[in-house]
């Protein structure tokens, strides 16, 4: 089971898509008329108008479950759920309304509701998205709905918007990260299907902690996309992928058998130095050092925060 989570401004428009249409079914409601598209948004704008000043007032949520949870679902069960999902998400004492449409391959449901609660005051949607993860989450669980295994059970055509695009991007950096074996062939390989890397740094220093993937004006961190793209994990593939080029190419039968992932830890490390340098290193670590991750920061950049930083500390001392 998955939800949705959407916030906009006309109850009309809303409940002209939920109800007039053939495959429409209404299950329950709860403060307003079941009857009609229109009863329901009379409703709905009487109870909006004790909070005027709440301009998104229409809470808009749709459960879906997968096509194999059919056999389990009947539309008492699915009210019962619409339900518990309300009271886990902390949406009560206000109107809803619950809509079963049929026009998909999945079973689904759509709740409309007024922000507006039946005291006037708003119900706040701080935070829902990440609650709508952790309920959905707990309730399959509960009930043994189908997982999902994995982003490829998702029907792309059918995405639009953020959720597009974010997928999109999982596509591409999965695609990327399969064969890239530094950051460098990694930005290249994303960069010729327009997706762009920006990281984040450590405040005042050149060390990379964070990641983002941005593709047609949006952009998201990289534990966003999925959470094997943080920057952490997805360094730890490039290594595996260095590692394994390695392996690969190497004719020499000594290299290939240091550098044999089991024998990493076991094998004295071949060591030489390097030209122009009196320092030795390990052969291994030389070819699984990290490359410079993007662009350097700005040294005055690093600079300027480190005196702003040193300048407030000072402002904090009183003698």
């Amino acid at each position: 089971m998955i939800g949705k989570v959407i916030t906009g401004k006309s109850f009309g428009g809303c409940m002209r898509y939920l109800m007039n249409r053939p495959e429409a079914t209404v299950l329950d409601a709860e403060g307003v008329r079941m009857d009609s598209a229109r009863a329901a948004t009379i409703d709905f704008n009487l109870q909006r108008k004790m909070n005027p000043g709440l301009g998104k007032a229409a809470g808009h949520l749709i459960l879906s479950w997968s096509k194999e949870d059919r056999p389990k679902l009947s539309q008492a069960i699915m009210t019962e759920c619409a339900r518990e999902y309300l009271e886990k998400m902390r949406i009560r004492n206000t109107q809803y309304l619950v809509v079963q449409h049929t026009d998909r391959e999945h079973p689904h449901i759509h709740i409309l509701y007024n922000r507006v609660n039946n005291e006037g005051k708003t119900l706040s949607d701080r935070f829902q998205r990440q609650l709508n993860v952790r309920v959905c989450r707990a309730m399959t669980q509960k009930y043994g709905y189908h997982l999902a295994e994995g982003k490829q059970h998702v029907n792309r055509w059918r995405l639009k918007g953020a959720d597009k695009i974010r997928y999109e991007l999982h596509d591409a950096i999965r695609r990327a990260v399969g064969t890239a074996i530094n950051w460098k062939e990694l930005e290249k390989t994303l960069r010729q299907e327009g997706v762009g890397i920006q990281y984040k740094y450590r405040s005042g220093t050149s060390e990379v902690q964070g990641i983002s993937f941005s593709k047609d004006g949006m952009t998201f961190k990289g534990s966003a996309v999925d959470r094997g793209f943080s920057y952490g994990k997805l360094g730890e593939l490039l290594k595996s992928n260095l590692l394994r080029a390695v392996l690969e190419r190497s004719q020499h039968p000594y290299l290939a058998s240091a550098l044999k992932p089991e024998r990493i830890q076991k094998t004295a490390k071949p060591t030489f130095t390097l030209p122009g340098s009196r320092r030795t290193e390990s052969l291994l670590g030389i070819l699984l050092k990290p490359e410079p991750a993007g662009p350097e920061p700005d040294p005055a950049e690093i600079e300027r925060k480190r005196k702003k930083k040193r300048k407030n500390q000072h402002r904090g001392i009183h003698l």
